[in-house]
């Protein structure tokens, strides 16, 4: 009787660590797919941003009171727009709405919020041709989960087909939101580099540019875009 037990345990035994070796197996393998996948797709990301790419930094920035950084003359996004732009060599344009929003922090945010709400297109100023180039930056401040709706108005005017969109945000602790998904959507036809956008707080903008430029080339840098 005691021999059956013994037996029928080292069975069991045996059973249960065969089972537990081929379920790490399995987790090996899918983590080994994982990384195949997530390599595959950041070569074929860096071979379309060449050197020979045309190159531009298209952003909206918010001046006047802003939230942790009080009044300012020159916006967050702004700021980071020119660095982008600096280091790449590429063109800049700003996207500014025929009707300024409120200098006064609440009252900006106030009317971003009745725009989302809306789906408002806002009127702006000017234009780029966009299909003058390869790869475009594009930069704004997080309001509400969401770009600024004069963002969408800018998108809404362009054939986005074949282009590389890569987003860049500023916020205050919010981070990037999911708005790069709703980038991607909006630019139709794009490879829009979700998840790999650049993320910098307002407050590192305005007050730390050292640090929010090294940020910004290492971005560029694990993206594979030459810096000057």
């Amino acid at each position: 009787m005691k021999y059956q037990l013994t037996k029928h345990f080292l069975i069991g035994l045996c059973s249960l660590l065969g089972m537990n070796s081929c379920r790490a197996n399995t987790n090996n393998a899918e983590e080994n797919n994982t990384n195949i996948e997530m390599n595959t797709e950041q070569k074929s990301s860096q071979s379309d941003l060449g050197e020979d790419t045309k190159k531009l930094v298209v952003f909206f920035s918010h001046t006047g009171e802003n939230y942790n950084v009080g009044y300012i003359k020159k916006g967050n996004t702004h700021i980071i727009a020119d660095m982008i732009a600096d280091a790449t060599g590429a063109d800049i344009f700003e996207i500014v709405p025929e009707k300024s929003y409120p200098a006064d922090y609440n009252e900006c945010i106030e009317l971003a919020k009745q725009e989302l709400q809306k789906n408002t297109r806002p009127a702006i100023k000017d234009d780029v041709p966009i299909e003058d180039y390869d790869i475009v930056f594009i930069g704004y401040p997080n309001w509400w989960g969401n770009p600024p709706m004069c963002v969408y108005t800018f998108i809404e005017k362009h054939n986005w087909t074949d282009k590389t969109v890569i987003p860049f945000i500023t916020h205050e602790g919010s981070g990037m939101g999911g708005t790069d998904r709703k980038i991607a959507t909006a630019c139709k036809g794009a490879n829009t580099l979700t998840e790999k956008g650049l993320v910098i707080q307002g407050k590192v903008a305005q007050e730390n540019q050292v640090s929010a430029q090294k940020s910004v080339m290492s971005w560029l840098n694990n993206l594979g875009i030459k810096t000057k």
